[in-house]
């Protein structure tokens, strides 16, 4: 089971600190989760940069153009 907790606050000088945040942030996201919630968390996060980066591609080849 995924637990729905809020994002950290991270702070504009990304400071080891804000790592550690991340760090206790995705454990306990994930502390419950089965091996298959995990993939499909990963996955899903996966995709979402993956058309992030198509997204980006297209606009760069728009302004060249």
């Amino acid at each position: 089971m995924i637990h729905n907790v809020p994002k950290p606050a991270i702070s504009p000088a990304f400071t080891i600190e804000d790592i550690h945040k991340i760090r206790e942030w995705h454990y306990e996201i994930l502390k419950d989760a089965t091996p298959q919630e995990r993939a499909d968390y990963y996955n899903a996060g996966s995709r979402e940069f993956q058309d992030y980066l198509a997204e980006r591609k297209r606009l760069k080849a728009l302004a060249t153009t």
